[in-house]
């Protein structure tokens, strides 16, 4: 059950009871972020990227993700933002403890495994003779003087058999990447919902580091990941023509991929023109799961990023 706790307004002292949302792992265990009821929650009176999320840990597979930063609105109009204890400060196990660093049970039982053979110049039967270890000494000394002996005697000594040379290294087949687990919406009420549902997709995709991409688009709200710009539009029009072409030259401009999320749709020469510039295109339902609206986005959920 979601955690609880009290907030007081700073504004009118108005005192809600505030539970903390639940978001969905990869794991596909619930995390939701853990309260600091010590602190006073703050006032919000303008929003940016990096301060809108939070590092959420889950309990479930050790997973540390960002998700949305809880904030409550009071009906006095002051947005609050919530006290939460982000993951990595002050977590047991952090510390290297008297003995890290010695060394004096590692390097002890590394030098007992890594020691080197005794005999380094041996011979190795699957690689043939080892090195010549002189002309006197060994008992090649003696194998030459028997053939010696054996060519004054007219009798030719056989061949010796060549050194076997090991074959190459055979390469690994390649195996198939491994099943994402199933997407977990986010229900869409507001355009926020509808951006946070865009940056869980691409990070379900397999983007990382997803952020607000440094150029803002015409129309919508922009994001940034390794590798690729997405464009969130959640007015109720759909996406023009000029919209995605907008879109593609920012992504060239950034020598990035590009995709789009509507959540009106798309017109037909909007359609044409992604096809025809390689934009995967995605239409935002209500539920929060993006469903492909053209080919290239079918394509991209089956690859991953």
């Amino acid at each position: 059950m979601p955690e609880s706790v009290p907030v007081r307004c700073p504004a009118c002292r108005r005192e809600h009871v505030y539970a903390a949302p639940t978001y969905p792992c990869a794991c596909g265990a619930p995390v939701a972020p853990v309260l600091d009821p010590r602190a006073r929650p703050e006032s919000v009176t303008h929003h940016t990227w990096d301060e809108g999320w939070v590092t959420i840990t889950c309990v479930a597979c050790g997973r540390a993700d960002q998700w949305p930063r809880p904030e409550l609105g009071c009906p006095c109009g002051t947005v609050l933002r919530v006290p939460v204890v982000e993951a990595g400060r002050d977590e047991p196990g952090t510390d290297a403890g008297p003995g890290a660093g010695s060394g004096s049970d590692s390097d002890t039982s590394r030098g007992a495994h890594d020691a080197p053979p005794a005999s380094v110049g041996a011979a190795d039967p699957d690689l043939g003779p080892g090195p010549d270890p002189g002309p006197d000494s060994g008992p090649d000394s003696g194998a030459e003087d028997s053939e010696a002996a054996l060519e004054e005697a007219g009798h030719h000594p056989p061949p010796r058999p060549r050194r076997q040379r090991l074959p190459a290294a055979v390469p690994l087949p390649r195996t198939e990447p491994a099943p994402r687990a199933a997407f977990q919406p986010v229900t869409i009420r507001t355009a926020r919902d509808a951006v946070t549902a865009a940056a869980l997709y691409l990070r379900w995709l397999g983007y990382r580091d997803i952020r607000r991409a440094d150029q803002r688009p015409p129309t919508g709200i922009g994001l940034a990941a390794r590798g690729i710009i997405a464009q969130v539009d959640p007015t109720v029009r759909p996406a023009s023509l000029r919209d995605v072409e907008c879109l593609w030259l920012t992504a060239m401009t950034e020598s990035a991929g590009c995709v789009y999320f509507s959540l009106a749709g798309y017109e037909r020469d909007a359609r044409a023109c992604a096809d025809s510039l390689g934009v995967p295109l995605f239409v935002l339902d209500l539920t929060g799961t993006p469903q492909p609206a053209n080919s290239l986005a079918d394509e991209l959920v089956a690859d991953g990023a």
